[in-house]
């Protein structure tokens, strides 16, 4: 027994990053994330791991490093190991096949599974009465984003219009192709701005590239990182510009990460900066980040996806399935949908009145 232990242990450590708090041994919780390195999931991480700590319930933090393989396998490990609770943050949300795999073995095993942040369907979490789904309204950040767009574009318009051609010319950075929050993101966040500027007799936003049918520009590793949306967004600095008269005048990104690629990549280009000239882009999480670019007008607004809020909830959650209490219970009853989901809601956030 001793044996299969140690093996165990050090197949943990080669497929992910392992963190525990309190006893270790059988009978711990065990949380997977899809990766460490996004900025949204690291607040939460952190706010799952203090609530827990002080909840004094021994957990182990897994890191997938985007890749489902790594993170079945990690599940496997924690199975064997005797977890009692197993809450995902899933690698793989194109499919409905990865979920469901992790459900048979956790119901195989009677372990109770929380799915957090990245999508499940309610098909596969109806199927195990020990599971449940906490996130958000998806398609709400996308309306949400795109009201936030499209009253400060209307607000801004002459401004705005720096080719002095009647149009608003933006582009879309999308985090990942197939994932539903980001296809509702990319969807409503020019819709609804849209559909603002008609209603007031204004052209629609027009997107830079003529060429791209999809109007969007994805990141092709899915980690919505920062990285991907500065590469695209020094590119285009490099073709688009005042003087040709083709200047990229919005940036619209599906989270805060690729907002700040796209700021910093503007910067080099010695926009918004203090005092000189800003191309307005928004986000979606209000990281720490984001919202100090915010405050210091090299950003300007983002919608907040609340990281202490969804650790509270995921955290209330797994007390009652450890205490064999009904799991919604303690859980506000306007964020629940059926028995099988909790929304966490989203605001706007902007700087003004200097509230997160």
């Amino acid at each position: 027994m001793k044996k299969l232990i140690i093996f165990l242990l050090i197949i943990s450590a080669l497929t992910g990053s392992l963190v525990s708090c309190g006893n270790k041994g059988d009978g711990e919780v065990s949380v997977f994330y899809y990766t460490y390195s996004d900025t949204y999931i690291s607040g939460v991480r952190g706010a799952i791991d203090s609530m827990l700590k002080s909840a004094k319930i021994s957990f182990n933090n897994y890191d997938a490093n985007s890749n489902q393989t790594t993170q079945t396998e990690q599940i496997d490990t924690a199975i064997a190991k005797g977890s009692k609770l197993l809450i995902v943050n899933i690698v793989d949300t194109g499919s409905d096949d990865a979920a469901a795999k992790i459900i048979s073995k956790a119901k195989n095993a009677d372990i109770p599974v929380i799915f957090f942040n990245r999508s499940v369907s309610e098909k596969v979490i109806s199927s195990y009465d020990k599971c449940v789904f906490i996130g958000t309204d998806y398609e709400m950040a996308g309306h949400m984003q795109g009201e936030l767009i499209g009253n400060y574009v209307l607000k801004n318009y002459e401004s705005l219009d720096l080719n002095g051609d009647g149009k608003i010319s933006y582009v879309m950075f999308k985090g990942q192709q197939g994932n539903a929050e980001a296809e509702a993101r990319t969807k409503y966040g020019v819709e609804d701005a849209d559909k603002i500027l008609t209603e007031a007799g204004k052209p629609k936003l027009s997107f830079y590239d003529s060429q791209n049918a999809g109007k969007y520009l994805v990141d092709q590793g899915g980690n919505w990182s920062a990285q991907s949306a500065n590469d695209y967004m020094k590119t285009i600095l490099s073709a688009y510009s005042e003087s040709a008269k083709n200047m990229v005048e919005l940036v619209i990104a599906n989270n805060d990460e690729m907002a700040l690629g796209a700021i910093a990549a503007l910067q080099e280009s010695g926009y918004n900066k203090s005092g000189g000239k800003t191309i307005p882009v928004f986000g979606i999480d209000a990281t720490d980040a984001a919202v100090a670019k915010i405050k210091d007008g090299s950003m300007t607004g983002t919608i907040k996806q609340d990281a202490k809020g969804m650790a509270e909830t995921i955290v209330k959650i797994s007390q009652n399935f450890l205490s064999a209490k009904d799991m919604f219970e303690g859980v506000d009853k306007d964020n629940m949908v059926g028995n099988w989901r909790v929304n966490i809601p989203y605001s706007a956030y902007t700087g003004e009145g200097d509230k997160k």
